[in-house]
């Protein structure tokens, strides 16, 4: 699928979900599993149609970055990773969604397993404005390494 037709497809996936008046917790899961299936995709497209256009994340409170940067590097060094969907969590305006990455690091071939969150800031039309990505980097940081 090309990365306008993964674009429209979250966009009107969003719509639908943004004019109901309440979204129903299926729903708002089937947005969270769709969109850890595009971390697995290897196609940093499928992860950017998630977004507003002008959206960013941020990664541990660092500073804003494009998406798809941040997503192509996670892609390059880890070519078989997985994101699994752990949970979601209602924060104010915000929502929490909670995941599991596993994956060999390409740099030393290491086993690696992180669990984190990013809160999400949803825009009107349903896609995600700002994202803020939070794990334990002492934690990866220890996995990635040579041993």
């Amino acid at each position: 699928m090309t990365t306008d037709r993964l674009r429209q497809f979250a966009q009107q996936y969003a719509k639908a979900w943004c004019s109901q008046e309440e979204v129903t917790s299926d729903e708002l899961r089937q947005f969270a599993e769709r969109y850890a299936n595009a971390w697995c995709s290897q196609n940093a497209g499928a992860v950017v149609a998630f977004y507003a256009e002008n959206a960013s994340i941020s990664v541990n409170d660092g500073p804003p970055a494009a998406i798809a940067e941040v997503a192509r590097s996670f892609m390059r060094d880890f070519p078989d990773m997985i994101v699994a969907f752990d949970k979601l969590e209602p924060r104010g305006d915000w929502t929490a969604f909670h995941w599991t990455l596993t994956g060999t690091y390409t740099e030393t071939g290491n086993s690696v397993r992180i669990s984190g969150y990013e809160l999400w800031k949803i825009d009107k039309d349903g896609l995600i404005a700002e994202s803020q990505g939070h794990f334990d980097a002492a934690d990866y940081e220890r996995q990635i390494k040579k041993k």
